[in-house]
């Protein structure tokens, strides 16, 4: 009988390791798009083989020797018997006879490093960054390849339909095999140019996993401990970018927070409720060591920076109430005129309410509204349903409440609006 417990375990594994792997065999194949594909295998195969016979012992190991095999058979189809199929074949079994059985054992294969990974991982980011791509298409390949999110995940974080993310991915697929893309971290002078693009995927790779738009889960600590590692791993390569360490910042401050977020069944629990004894207090300290190294480069924060500035208000103040809303203002104004964008203005809105009352804020949600902004996302008519409560306004509440529900993909988020709902009676 199949163990159900065995598809768990391959996507529990996959989510963890699919960068590594997918980077892994890019390297070995010097083809992106057939790594991913030749992935894809090995995790179909995990599908039928893992309830039926067990977990491997070295579950990642044995994904990556399957994906290995697959690029054989590969190569063999396309009759490219070349050094890469000798090289590969090798590894599989003496005189590139295909093995019979797949090892548990990464000893078993010669070729894997686990000292390597870090680099995979940072050449998987570069290649999918490639400046032959468009910039949306960069961060959407690198979210679905390095960060494991899914389509509808991506289409969400840029508030776009599903389709136009697939297209996306597949021509940019399309485009870095036609371009023959080498698998390789680039020169310094290359990486400057792909930077950014870097940066925004690792940000929303975060973003999805401290605020999850689906499932059952606020935080996904997977996701969000991967681009904390990948903003720490980028920090030691480009150690004089300030806004790598800025970005470092944001995630290490936000970070902080998460061990009070959510309650003992895992229902969110809101910033003015939170027990700030909880928070992180060695992840502040990093945060703060690494916004104060992006600070000296005195070229002044940029985006990621001055989002991190924020969060140090927050890591700092005593309460909501002590926190200095008004310089949280003045920072989301300098955010909004560095990279205007509806949620800027939205959490600056936010703030302003903060500091100077729901009077003051709702004009500037209500252009927001106006201009049709934010129309997928349940944000919008969350805070304006807030700020409409504070104002007494009940009747016009429960209407953004009830809207925001409609539109809320995860499952605990909806569980604290039902809650803000029922409790205008």
């Amino acid at each position: 009988m199949a163990d159900p417990t065995g598809r768990e375990a391959v996507a529990a594994i996959w989510r963890i390791e699919s960068a590594r792997i997918v980077g892994a065999l890019a390297r070995y194949t010097g083809d992106f798009a057939l790594a991913e594909d030749i992935a894809q295998e090995a995790l179909a195969e995990a599908l039928v083989t893992w309830p039926r016979e067990g977990v491997p012992r070295k579950p990642a190991a044995w994904l990556l020797t399957v994906g290995k095999r697959r690029a054989i058979d590969a190569f063999r189809r396309r009759s490219a018997l070349d050094e890469r199929y000798t090289a590969l074949a090798h590894d599989l079994g003496e005189g590139g006879a295909l093995m019979t059985s797949v090892p548990d054992d990464p000893a078993d294969d010669v070729r894997w490093d686990p000292d390597q990974i870090d680099d995979d991982v940072l050449a998987l980011m570069f290649i999918s960054c490639h400046p032959v791509l468009s910039r949306e298409a960069r961060v959407a390949l690198t979210l679905r390849v390095v960060g494991g999110l899914t389509s509808d995940e991506i289409a969400k974080a840029f508030l776009v339909p599903t389709a136009t993310v697939q297209a996306r991915i597949t021509r940019a697929k399309k485009a870095l095999g036609a371009a023959g893309v080498a698998f390789e971290v680039p020169s310094a002078e290359q990486r400057a140019e792909r930077l950014g693009s870097v940066l925004s995927a690792i940000y929303v790779i975060f973003t999805e996993g401290s605020s999850a738009s689906s499932g059952d889960d606020l935080i996904r600590f997977d996701l969000a401990g991967e681009a904390q590692r990948l903003a720490r791993v980028l920090a030691r390569l480009v150690p004089d970018e300030p806004e790598v360490h800025g970005l470092l910042a944001l995630l290490e401050l936000t970070a902080a927070r998460f061990p009070a977020r959510t309650g003992p069944d895992g229902e969110p629990v809101l910033l003015d409720q939170q027990d700030r004894s909880r928070w992180d207090r060695a992840a502040i300290l990093r945060g703060r060591a690494a916004l104060a190294r992006a600070e000296k480069a005195g070229r002044g924060l940029g985006a990621h920076g001055l989002q991190a500035a924020i969060a140090e208000c927050h890591a700092i103040a005593p309460s909501v109430d002590e926190t200095n809303w008004e310089r949280v203002v003045l920072l989301y104004e300098a955010l909004g005129k560095l990279v205007p964008s509806p949620v800027v203005e939205l959490n600056r809105a936010v703030a302003v309410s903060m500091a100077s009352g729901p009077e003051a804020a709702l004009p500037l949600v209500d252009k927001l509204v106006a201009a049709e902004a934010l129309p997928n996302t349940h944000l919008l008519p969350t805070v304006r349903g807030e700020l409409l409560t504070r104002l007494g306004r009940v009747d016009e509440a429960r209407a953004e409440l009830e809207a925001a529900i409609r539109l809320c993909g995860n499952e605990r988020e909806r569980a604290v609006l039902h809650r803000k709902l029922d409790d205008l009676g």
